[in-house]
């Protein structure tokens, strides 16, 4: 199952400088699917009797839920990654294991990782968020738009203060509280070190014969058919991408986080049928008066996109120009053969154009990357700025986001049509 796999990584101080948390996760799907960044404002529900529609399934709704920005399969309603206005982010990985896979229509992973960044303003709340609704509804349903493909669930989700993993078995689930640096991959990796754990999860995996109850308990080894002893020297993209981490650890910086983004030796970088079609960075300053600064691609090949900051403040101007256009959500298998809709977003569009011009033409591709990266440096300039001086333009922040996916585009927007 490795092809399918995404990588989400965290550092906690003394790991990170400037006494800041570093989250970072590329979304490895199929390669013509369309990831849009989207935001969705705090809300106030009066009418609980009023059921929210996830992806497949309608869910009880609770009385406030709080300001998200999201990149996520434009086909869904779920997110493979996010954060909210309280600097939650939350990522989620395909797993695989013993327990058979439901093909019954739940609550997809991607679901839970919105309901957690609406639901929590920490990430230990968003933790019980997610298996609470887990308890309560399950999850299960096809994860692609257009072929069958299912699978469990692992997140990585982090605040200003600490970050936990989650992985899980069905309902079942197992918790570590990170220490220092931490990544996931498609694979479980929670091994002795548990933190919380579904009430039955130990009693479950004795009564199926995958654990006798005496040695020392290990949730992967258990639940999965991974040989744990070997998990830290093996070729995979999971030991590979905390070998990346321990290399950088005492200076990792946001930037450090792109990079590992970036690596293609390691294939965290996924080329091919799958591949990285969208990334997400995020800072997340220990002191609470400096804000958090979110930056996302919305587009394929972290190598040849950028990132771009958002932060949150009141009153965002919405992403026009990284939302793609609206469909009535079909279930991806309802007919066949299946006709994907045009997803595609306007940065979608320039940012493909232009991959197709600069193929063809190195000189073009050097002009083209090297005017990104200038971009990218401006902008990282700024928020380090931000990030030190704790002064915030909120009126130009509005509209943070939105400026730089402009200016993104008029460097495509430039080699296309010159």
């Amino acid at each position: 199952m490795e092809p399918y796999s995404c990588d989400t990584f965290v550092a906690l101080p003394p790991a990170t400088v400037g006494n800041r948390v570093i989250f970072g996760k590329n979304s490895d799907r199929l390669f013509d699917e369309v990831q849009e960044v989207i935001y969705f404002p705090g809300a106030v529900h009066s009418d609980l009797s009023k059921r929210l529609k996830c992806t497949y399934i309608e869910i009880d709704q609770v009385p406030e839920t709080y300001a998200v920005v999201l990149s996520r399969p434009a086909w869904l309603w779920g997110a493979e990654m996010g954060a909210n206005e309280h600097g939650v982010c939350i990522g989620n990985e395909a797993v695989w294991g013993r327990e058979a896979i439901s093909k019954e229509e739940a609550l997809l992973g991607m679901d839970l990782v919105r309901l957690g960044l609406e639901r929590a303003d920490t990430a230990e709340k968003a933790l019980d968020v997610i298996v609470d609704l887990l308890e309560k509804y399950g999850q299960g349903g096809n994860c692609a738009e257009g072929e069958e493909f299912s699978y469990y669930n692992s997140f990585l989700i982090a605040d200003r203060n600490e970050a936990w993993i989650l992985e899980t078995s069905g309902k079942y689930w197992a918790a570590e509280k990170v220490q220092g640096i931490r990544n996931i991959s498609n694979q479980l990796s929670i091994t002795s070190r548990i933190d919380r754990e579904h009430p039955d999860m130990r009693n479950y995996a004795k009564q199926k014969g995958w654990w006798d109850g005496q040695e020392d308990f290990d949730f992967a080894a258990a639940y999965s058919y991974i040989n744990t002893a070997s998990m830290m020297t093996s070729p995979s993209r999971y030991c590979q991408g905390y070998t990346l981490l321990n290399k950088h650890k005492g200076n990792i910086t946001f930037e450090t986080m792109m990079g590992i983004l970036r690596d293609e030796p390691s294939g965290i970088n996924m080329k091919g049928e799958f591949l990285s079609t969208a990334s997400m960075v995020s800072v997340l300053p220990r002191d609470s008066s400096l804000p958090c600064v979110h930056f996302f691609t919305g587009t394929p090949h972290p190598e040849r996109s950028v990132f771009k900051p958002f932060i949150f403040v009141p009153h965002i101007s919405q992403l026009f120009d990284t939302q793609s256009p609206t469909f009535e959500l079909e279930r991806p298998l309802a007919r066949k053969p299946y006709v994907k809709p045009d997803r595609r977003h306007p940065l979608y569009q320039k940012h493909q154009q232009a991959l197709e011009v600069i193929s063809h033409n190195k000189e073009k591709s050097k002009t083209m990357l090297d005017n990104m990266r200038k971009l990218e440096k401006e902008v990282f300039e700024e928020m380090e700025s931000v990030l030190q001086s704790k002064h915030l333009d909120v009126d130009k922040t509005v509209n943070l986001f939105s400026q730089c996916v402009k200016d993104e585009i008029k460097i495509y927007q430039s080699n296309i049509s010159s």
